[in-house]
Parts: structure tokens; sequence; C-alpha cells
């Protein structure tokens, strides 16, 4: 073990890293608790020796921040001390001690110290081993090693608010084992699990960069999540994928439309995670490789997936419409109006997720077309953004009368937009 000494006394430490030596260890040395602690930054020892009467800062006060610093690492911290009181016992144990040494130190006592605090660092190295591995346990699939069900929901969601942040291009591969249940029945299910092992090396082969999530997602199904990855790179991985799949010529003497195995495979697109949900995007990709599947195995189906979502947008200024349909037109459908009464009839007829509404209009302005709609039964609960590039205290007033959901000054930029748009709609 790394054992850390923190004593003033240059001869008692001295002493001290001598009999550490002498049982087999090795000696870290500090004179004051300032030292001490920038050594634990640099530094992880196994086991801490802490004086108690420190000049500055006390063993108490250093032991305090060590256990602060160290966190969920337990290490074990012993302290050095000629007092010997139960209040003196007390307040160690309450600073984060977990045992004490009376001077003069003993060789015979602080070798004993020594070794069982070792016993109980073996015991936590073990513990924590355990635990690293029941975690990998929790999270991959037994059979194929590769991450499980439930892990992939878990780390696509994090890639997927990655992804709305940056602005960056997914995709989502679902692939099935074409007539997994025939190559079961003939070859038995020893064999069927040597062939889903087999298919999920396939996969690592080809979806090979770091940020790529692959899993097991259920029987002979795979799925996996392709970060920064626009609709022809996904093709090309999936179609990678397919051909490295066949090319393993695993016989399948069962299969209705090969002589080998085969995989179909469904792969959703999405240009922006915005204003989109994983789960909507899983179940496009599903849809996908179930076309796959119906037009005779063995293939792709790339789809870009575009959400059912629709937005009014009224305006009377058509470069601002031609901006903002722009920006939005890869996130859902867009209804235009160019002016407050087109707008409050579009909205009866069509009832769209959302309606973004210029105040200033021509007609009837936007905050007149907001009260219509909210005081419509049909409409009242269909949220109204309100934009302006009029901002003053008074504006503000009438916007917060006129019933709107939210309010955007002008000019809007897109990642405003589409983060006060995504607030309402998912």
């Amino acid at each position: 073990m790394d054992i850390l000494v923190v004593e003033d006394s240059t001869s008692l430490r001295a002493t001290m890293s001598h009999i550490i030596k002498e049982a087999g260890h090795t000696a870290l040395q500090a004179e004051s608790a300032e030292q001490a602690l920038a050594l634990l930054k640099e530094q992880s020892p196994d086991m801490i020796l802490m004086d108690v009467e420190l000049p500055g800062m006390d063993g108490f006060e250093a032991t305090r921040h060590a256990r602060k610093h160290l966190g969920d690492n337990w290490i074990p911290i012993v302290f050095l001390t000629g007092k010997s009181s139960d209040q003196d016992y007390l307040r160690g144990i309450e600073a984060g001690g977990d045992d004490y040494i009376i001077k003069p130190v003993s060789a015979v006592i602080l070798k004993a110290k020594i070794s069982a605090m070792g016993r109980i660092v073996e015991m936590r190295n073990q513990l924590q081993k355990l635990n690293q591995e029941l975690e990998a346990l929790s999270q991959t699939d037994g059979l194929t090693q590769l991450y499980n069900h439930r892990t992939f929901i878990h780390l696509a969601q994090k890639q997927w608010g990655q992804a709305n942040r940056s602005g960056q291009a997914v995709a989502l591969i679902m692939l099935d084992i074409d007539h997994f249940k025939l190559y079961n029945d003939h070859y038995g299910h020893p064999a069927g699990d040597e062939c889903l092992k087999k298919v999920a090396k396939a996969l690592e082969k080809v979806a090979k960069r770091p940020g790529d999530i692959i899993a097991r997602y259920g029987g002979e199904e795979f799925i996996i999540f392709l970060t920064d990855t626009d609709a022809e790179g996904a093709r090309q991985v999936a179609e990678g994928i397919r051909a490295e799949i066949e090319a393993l010529q695993i016989p399948h003497a069962e299969s209705p439309t090969n002589t080998v195995v085969t995989a179909s495979i469904g792969v959703s697109t999405c240009s922006s995670t915005s204003a989109r949900r994983l789960n909507d995007t899983i179940k496009h990709a599903d849809v996908l490789l179930y076309n796959s599947k119906n037009h005779g195995r063995n293939s792709v189906s790339v789809d870009q997936y575009l959400p059912s979502k629709t937005i009014l947008l009224a305006d009377d200024d058509p470069f601002i419409v031609k901006v903002i349909s722009s920006q939005l037109g890869s996130h859902c459908k867009v209804i235009t109006a160019s002016n407050g009464l087109e707008c409050v009839e579009l909205t009866r007829e069509n009832k769209p997720d959302l309606v973004l509404l210029d105040i200033m209009m021509p007609e009837m302005d936007g905050l007149e077309a907001c009260r219509q709609l909210k005081d419509n039964k049909e409409t009242a609960r269909i949220p109204v953004i309100l934009i302006s590039k009029l901002s003053d205290q008074d504006q503000l007033q009438k916007v917060k009368k006129s019933g709107a959901n939210a309010f955007l000054e002008k000019p809007i930029e897109e990642l405003r937009l589409l983060s006060k748009i995504n607030h309402f709609l998912t």
C-alpha cells in the first residue's frame, strides 16, 4: 500500500516511514495539512496517518477537507495524537477518521493497524470490482455482449439531447435476422446463439465510431444509433452491415429467400432532433424494417423521419415568412397566413399544433387574432407564440392580456425559435 504520513515532526515522520517500509509498504510524507491536501490532488494513497496537532490547519480540519476531496473514494484515515479523552475520539470520528494511535507510536501497534486497515482496503477493492462487474452485466446483453435494450435507450437519449444542442443529424438503424425462427428450428438454439454472436461482431466491425451505440434490442433484433450522420452516411453504414452479415456465409437451409443468413434493415434519418422524439424515430425505423421484409428481405430501406406536427405561421412580411418557414421546414409542416383574419380562419380549419403569430399585421393585428383564438373553444388550447420587433412594457402587458402562451422578439435566432417551439410541441 501507499501510506501517506502527515506529521510536522521530522524525526517522528522518518521513524514512521521506516516502520512502514519494514512492513512492506511505501511511505509518502507531508509535514503540514496544506502539503498533504496538495499531494492528494496528484496522488491517491491507500491510507493516511494524520497527526492531530499540526501547525496552521489541524488534523481534524485537514481530514474534513480530505474526505470532501475524496468523495466516494474511501480510504482509511488514522489519527496520531497524544490526546486520549473520549471527546477527542468523538471529534476524530466526526471529522471522518477511522482509528486512533496514541503517541509515542509503537512499531508493533502501527504495523498491526496498517495490517488491519490493509484488510479493509482489500475488501473495499474487491467490493468495487464486483460492483463494476455487476454494473457492466446490468448494461449488456449476456449473449452478444452488446448493450441491452434498457441501456440503449438511456445512452441514446443522452446522444439525442446532445444532437439537439449541436444541431447534428442522427440516424437510427433497426435490423432483424431474416427467418431466424426457421434457423433455430432447423439448427437448434445453441447454433442460433452462435449466429447471434457472429452478427453482433459484424455490427461492431462496421459501426465502430466511438459515439455509435449498438444494442441487442430483443430476440434476433438489433438497433444502432449513429451520431453526426446524414442520410447518405446512414445508408452506407446500413448497406455495409447488410453485406457484412451476408459475407459471414452462415448456412440457412430453411430460408425461403437465401441459402445463407441475411438481415433486413430499416433506417430512419433525422436532419435535426429538435421537435422530434427518440421513441417516434425508433418506431419509424421499425416501419422501414418491415418495409425491407415485405420487399424480399436482405435489403435496406432508408427514409427521413419528419414529425407530424403542424405550425401555422402568420406574418405579413414575405421575407420573414420565407426565413422562418426555412428554419422550420425540416422540423414540422408549416402553414402560412398573411394577416390576422386569415390566421384565425386557417387555425379553425386545420387545428395546428402551434400558432406563431406576428403582432403587427393589417386588418386584424396579432393581439386581436390571439384573443379570438383563445376565446374559441375549438382553438383555445392551441399554444400561441406572439412575435414582434417591439418589447416595451406596454407591449408586453398587451401580450399577457391577449392570452398568448409566449413571446419572441424579432429578429429571432433559429436556435431560440426552435427551443421555444420544442417546449410546446414535446
